[in-house]
């Protein structure tokens, strides 16, 4: 069967991909940053919300994201991933913060988001009752340490494969497997322990 020519994609409705986008602003096209800014500055935002739990200084780690991304642009390989060197510059951002600042193994659980939709069908104190449990579970979040948040972040929330995780954080892929296991474990291990605390209240 032969398509008609209105049915035939022209180039300009293709989307061009991340890592072609990233090309193009390695090889001077640097204006095109922009396409990939809309497409990855809410997710790296959230990234950095559930790290740090405070709205404005994601807001400014974000932009110095993109800033080094422009600067460093002639580093980046034909091999590579966008989205796993866009989270590493991300981690050199936060850890740069960190060591400045001093800071970083505690955050603001208010602004930690865990994204829990509420369930229309839910009574109003099944619904309560959920409220609890999240916040407990964002307070347990919150209290982990900065590296364990991290990982947790990148894998439930931005959604990386374990080997992104792992050429992030200059490991196996085994070892991040052990390190995401540990990190939910020591999660589940404050929630139950806060519930429990609760409870005896």
């Amino acid at each position: 069967m032969v398509r008609s020519p209105d049915s035939i994609p022209v180039p300009s409705e293709i989307e061009t991909s991340d890592h072609e986008l990233m090309l193009a602003v390695r090889d001077g096209q640097v204006a095109r940053l922009g396409e990939l800014f809309e497409r990855h500055h809410g997710p790296l935002y959230g990234f950095f919300v559930r790290l740090t739990g405070q709205r404005t200084l994601s807001e400014d780690l974000v932009q110095q994201v993109f800033y080094r991304i422009l600067k460093y642009r002639h580093t980046y390989r034909d091999e590579g991933k966008f989205s796993a060197w866009m989270y590493h510059l991300g981690r050199r951002v936060a850890a740069d913060h960190y060591r400045k600042h001093r800071t970083g193994e505690t955050v603001d659980r208010e602004e930690v988001n865990l994204e829990h939709i509420p369930d229309d069908a839910m009574d109003s104190g099944e619904q309560a009752e959920k409220n609890d449990d999240l916040a407990l579970m964002q307070k347990a979040f919150a209290e982990l340490p900065l590296d364990q948040r991290e990982i947790l972040t990148l894998h439930r929330f931005q959604h990386l494969p374990h080997s992104d995780i792992a050429r992030l954080l200059d490991c196996s892929v085994g070892a991040a497997k052990v390190r995401l296991h540990r990190a939910v474990n020591a999660l589940r291990d404050s929630y139950f322990r806060m519930r429990r605390h609760d409870g005896a209240r």
